[in-house]
């Protein structure tokens, strides 16, 4: 993960809420890229934008591949604790499902309380997208199962894995995404206390 020049705490404006940028994107060829127009339409809509690159971690201040592993999850899980939202990139990755680390920080912004958006989900059910790719065949009870493994395949009609489906809110685009959480958390700031 290379460098960046400033910390969390060092850009933060605290007028803003911040958002953590949850993805796969920190592998992709260009993420600097990336993470600067999610930033920006975060600032064009009243927030903070905060990639996972955004703690200055590097294999320079972190030689020992554990100690390095350590200190990017104690920043990002940082990250999102000081966030008033999350939203993740969930496009497939590396197979049929979202990027591994994106599920692990979606599940603990939403065991936080906090609101999570989610975008790039595949258009169809999760069951006809693994369908597609394994052979699956329906047993006597009309169950869809993988061929070789017998394994069941989740079949309620969902986009993705019902725990990721049933606990965040799902747009189309990161912008919808986007606008979908500032009105969200515009919304949270206009309720009364204790509602």
């Amino acid at each position: 993960m290379p460098a960046m020049s400033s910390s969390p705490s060092s850009i933060s404006d605290h007028h803003r809420p911040r958002i953590y940028l949850a993805g796969p994107d920190v592998f992709f060829p260009g993420q600097e890229n990336i993470f600067l127009a999610l930033k920006a339409q975060c600032a064009q809509l009243g927030m903070e934008g905060l990639a996972p690159t955004d703690t200055a971690l590097s294999p320079a201040t972190h030689p020992q591949p554990d100690d390095l592993a350590q200190a990017i999850y104690e920043g990002n899980v940082e990250m999102i604790r000081q966030s008033a939202g999350v939203i993740a990139n969930l496009v497939s990755f590396r197979g049929q499902e979202p990027d591994s680390g994106t599920v692990f920080e979606v599940g603990f912004a939403v065991a936080l309380g906090k609101p999570v958006v989610g975008y790039g989900v595949p258009e169809g059910t999760y069951a006809d997208r693994v369908s597609a790719a394994i052979a699956c065949s329906a047993d006597a009870v009309g169950e869809v199962r993988e061929v070789e493994t017998g394994a069941m395949v989740e079949a309620f009609g969902q986009p993705l894995n019902l725990m990721l489906a049933r606990s965040i809110h799902l747009a189309p685009t990161a912008r919808d995404a986007l606008e979908w959480l500032a009105a969200e958390l515009g919304a949270q700031t206009k309720r009364p206390s204790g509602i």
